[in-house]
């Protein structure tokens, strides 16, 4: 039975949904927030959420943890640096995904801010 096994496909390969899962964490870190469909939102807030859980402590094999999920430097530092030190006393539920009320032009896909609370 595949009980507890969900997984986002978003329509693509595997290969694809890694990598684009990837940057689009990336850009959280980077950026604080963005805009983009509700169904990747939903994909990669467990990825972020359980990135910054793992760079609340922060030791080597931490930082090498992050970037084997991440695959970039510049987003581990700045996890790492900025973003996890704010939330050590937060138990959990970092992120929060805001709904918009008007849709994509050019498909009606449904559009949502995923940001940091």
């Amino acid at each position: 039975m595949r009980h507890g096994k969900h997984k986002y496909k978003l329509s693509v390969k595997p290969s694809h949904r890694k990598s684009m899962i990837r940057n689009l964490a990336s850009d959280i870190i980077a950026h604080g927030q963005i805009k983009t469909t509700v169904a990747k939102c939903k994909a990669v807030k467990p990825f972020i959420e359980r990135l910054v859980t793992i760079a609340r402590t922060d030791t080597v094999a931490n930082r090498r943890l992050a970037f084997k999920k991440l695959d970039s430097a510049k987003a581990v530092k700045k996890l790492f640096a900025d973003v996890a030190p704010k939330y050590t006393e937060r138990p959990g539920g970092y992120t929060r995904i805001t709904k918009l009320a008007d849709r994509r032009v050019g498909d009606g896909s449904e559009m949502s801010y995923i940001s940091f609370v």
